[in-house]
């Protein structure tokens, strides 16, 4: 029997292969969890659907309506929501003098108005006074919510913003059965960082701040989102630093990312 067996499960940001979402997705299943993926792009979460025999329904987070919408299905079609996890994000990497108006809207949309409000579609649906059972919400955020990386301000801003405000709804809402936690990861390969991870020497810049020697998977945070998913978490309002002890160090400096480019590419 699976940790998660007769759990129901709604990821969103899972449009993506191969992207954290969609490994969070197989491995919830591999539990025993009835699962709905959810993202932007329909084609892609129904390539998953079909693959894996999960439930697809297509969501702009920063569209409330869109979000609202997105309980219903998952609610219509699983009988409701047991774990509830926002996966989404926009890893914009631009000095700091030069963030547009424009760019942090968009990031704010996304990673602060969007969540907030799946949040509340969530509790609505949850709530033992609206009819729930209680549940999980988990919200992906990031070590650099904590810790220092350069250019990277506005993703950073936001990711500690919503890391609050699950505080804030572990509070509130406890009585009403949810716990509510963040999972920060450093580094990690995904398809957001594909690109960066094409640039030699760069990941190798990181390593040295990972005490454990190596910088993630989205295997490790789908471990940690099984366990704030079950029944044997009691656990609400934290935040796992996911990320091998970086906090306990720090991401390299940009001369220290440029050095280790340089010598990969002196090496070549």
């Amino acid at each position: 029997m699976g940790r998660l067996e007769g759990k129901r499960a709604l990821i969103l940001g899972a449009s993506s292969e191969g992207n954290m979402g969609q490994v969070m997705a197989r491995r919830f299943m591999d539990e025993g969890a009835s699962v709905m993926v959810s993202g932007r792009k329909q084609s892609v979460l129904d390539d998953f659907a079909s693959a894996t025999g999960c439930l697809a329904h297509a969501c702009d987070l920063t569209d409330e309506a869109s979000v609202n919408a997105l309980l219903d299905a998952a609610v219509g079609q699983m009988g409701g929501v047991d774990i509830a996890v926002n996966a989404t994000g926009w890893g914009l990497l631009t000095p700091f003098l030069d963030n547009t108006r424009e760019e942090l809207e968009q990031m704010t949309a996304l990673q602060l108005i969007g969540p907030f409000q799946f949040y509340q579609a969530c509790v609505r649906k949850m709530a033992k006074s609206h009819g729930g059972n209680g549940g999980s919400i988990i919200q992906i955020s990031s070590a650099t919510a904590k810790i220092m990386l350069w250019d990277h301000a506005a993703y950073m801003g936001t990711k500690a913003a919503t890391d609050h405000i699950i505080r804030c709804v572990a509070n509130e809402f406890g009585f009403e059965g949810i716990r509510a936690n963040s999972i920060s990861p450093g580094l990690t390969e995904t398809p957001m960082t594909a690109d960066a991870g094409q640039v030699p020497g760069l990941f190798e810049s990181f390593v040295k701040g990972y005490p454990l020697g190596r910088y993630g998977t989205s295997d490790d945070i789908a471990a940690a989102a099984v366990f704030l998913a079950s029944d044997e978490c009691f656990m609400t309002g934290e935040n796992l630093q996911v990320n091998g002890g970086l906090c306990l160090r720090g991401n390299p400096s940009p001369e220290e990312m440029q050095a280790s480019i340089t010598a990969a590419a002196e090496g070549s």
